[in-house]
């Protein structure tokens, strides 16, 4: 069984932009990019009730190099645009997996329609790092809509499980990583206990975003929490005292320094100023209209 390491709250929340109330449920500032690698950071965004408005909510232009976004929506509807000429809309249960590698421009707002009408939006927003030999990779956009992404059922009417990412009882998930990941988007029920099979030198990091969880057995996590588990051990044990909803993330740690600024995450001092230079000489590209 792997060993519960931390159990930690989250902080108090801030706005992206004015269409995102987040909580930052993990940062490597905050965290220590070593306990937390290949992941960077976690944000929440809401529920938050948004009422009928004549202009999109968001986060405008804006840069990323050296890593990956993940957004999973569980409530409303994003519209996003890069410099690479992706974009699209992406709703409840879908998926948007955006390398920036070398270098993207992207902006995030709320779709128009769920501008039009109004209702709750929550979403989560996961940065992934990228290993020194893939930072400059093209920049690239997967959507993974939730008609895509493998269900399955946890024994004895445990739950649920959505494999984003990696594998998990012989189903893969759709998502191409850079390095070996799990994204597994669960829903336990009231009473439900099941045990998970993760990859044993993994980081791995639970976080509650909505119920109560017993964690192997006697630790409580309540909404917000996130748990970080050691590295040795392949098993984490879950019990929910009520409907819960966690995210699972697992990942070989990359072992390389991360030094980060902003919107971008590299491995030295002067590959950040260089993420600089390129983004103000136009060479992250532009978004059109």
């Amino acid at each position: 069984m792997k060993k519960i390491q931390g159990i930690y709250g989250a902080p108090r929340g801030h706005w992206v932009g004015d269409g995102f109330p987040v909580r930052s449920l993990f940062s490597y500032d905050r965290h220590g990019a070593d306990h937390l690698s290949p992941f960077l950071l976690l944000d929440h965004a809401g529920p938050h009730d948004f009422p009928p408005a004549s202009r999109p909510r968001g986060v405008g232009a804006h840069p990323h190099r050296g890593f990956e976004t993940v957004t999973l929506v569980y409530k409303g509807e994003l519209e996003h645009r890069d410099s690479t000429g992706s974009g699209g809309r992406i709703g409840e249960g879908d998926v948007q997996w955006m390398t920036a590698g070398a270098g993207i421009v992207h902006e995030e707002f709320h779709s128009s329609d769920f501008t039009a009408q109004g209702g709750t939006l929550e979403m989560v927003q996961l940065w992934v790092n990228l290993p020194a030999e893939h930072k400059s990779a093209p920049a690239a956009y997967q959507t993974l809509l939730g008609a895509d992404i493998p269900r399955v059922a946890l024994p004895d009417r445990a739950g649920e499980l959505r494999v984003v990412a990696g594998k998990y009882r012989g189903h893969e998930g759709p998502a191409h990583t850079f390095t070996p990941i799990e994204v597994w988007d669960l829903r336990l029920a009231a009473g439900g206990e099941t045990s998970l099979q993760v990859p044993e030198g993994h980081t791995t990091l639970l976080v509650v975003l909505e119920g109560t969880v017993q964690v192997n057995g006697d630790a409580v996590v309540r909404d917000a929490g996130l748990v970080c588990f050691e590295r040795q051990g392949d098993e984490i044990r879950l019990e929910a005292n009520n409907d819960a909803k966690l995210l699972l993330l697992a990942g070989a740690p990359l072992g390389e320094p991360v030094v980060g600024y902003g919107p971008f995450v590299m491995n030295s001092e002067a590959e950040i100023h260089q993420a600089f230079a390129d983004f103000q000489a136009g060479k992250f590209g532009r978004l059109e209209g």
